[in-house]
């Protein structure tokens, strides 16, 4: 089973995204938008205080009325994050994702947040292992 670690490892990018608790909306959609993802953490030091998706802006922002450059993150955050460790595996991830209704897990090693995880990341992670694994079945029957 493919662990956490292993696919933070096979991140094209292992730079975390955030923005701080003092950071206002539109700071954090900039990031978003220039990296083409859909959440970034939001930090209070070097504490998890929060997550930010497009959901969270959608559902607490614009219908709500909140203008992005005035509405500070932490009206509009997650603060109660679901998270990972390193030592999880898809399997893991996928409960969370589906029992929760979430889309992105911070990844945390101890207090420390180390990385961030997708469903997209996990769904890539699961076609590429049954890939390999249709490949070698293939190549088994072919010999035999």
């Amino acid at each position: 089973m493919i662990s956490v670690q292993q696919l933070l490892n096979n991140k094209p990018t292992q730079n975390l995204l955030s923005v701080t608790t003092a950071s206002m909306v539109v700071d954090a959609l900039e990031i978003m938008a220039a990296n083409n993802i859909g959440a970034v953490v939001v930090m209070e030091g070097e504490r998890l205080a929060g997550i930010f998706s497009e959901r969270d802006y959608v559902r607490k922002g614009i219908i709500k009325g909140r203008k992005s450059k005035s509405t500070p993150i932490t009206e509009v955050m997650t603060a109660n994050v679901f998270t990972v460790s390193p030592a999880d595996d898809i399997n893991d991830c996928m409960q969370l994702f589906s029992s929760k209704k979430i889309r992105h897990l911070p990844v945390k090693e101890g207090d420390k947040v180390v990385g961030m995880l997708s469903i997209g990341d996990i769904v890539n992670a699961i076609i590429r292992e049954q890939s390999v694994h249709i490949q070698y079945l293939e190549e088994f029957i072919t010999r035999h």
